[in-house]
């Protein structure tokens, strides 16, 4: 899909066809995170922090509890 960028103001605006908004479960009130690689624009829905904090919080966890076991397979 090739998309060309359409003046809004003084800015510059890209829109996303709708079937691509449903596959992503992206709407109008979702907060998107935009980034680059240098090269390409990345736009990504934005992690929930609540959501984020329980996957560290288990991440820890299991790195806790099989510690030993990941220093060997490390080995």
């Amino acid at each position: 899909m090739i998309k060309k960028l359409s003046r809004h103001g003084n800015s510059l605006a890209l829109v996303i066809d709708r079937s691509v908004l449903e596959l992503l479960g992206i709407d109008d009130r979702t907060p998107l995170e935009i980034s680059t690689d240098g090269t390409a624009l990345i736009i990504v829905p934005a992690k929930e922090k609540k959501r984020q904090k329980r996957f560290g919080d288990a991440l820890a966890a299991a790195n806790r509890r099989y510690e030993k076991t990941l220093k060997r397979l490390a080995e």
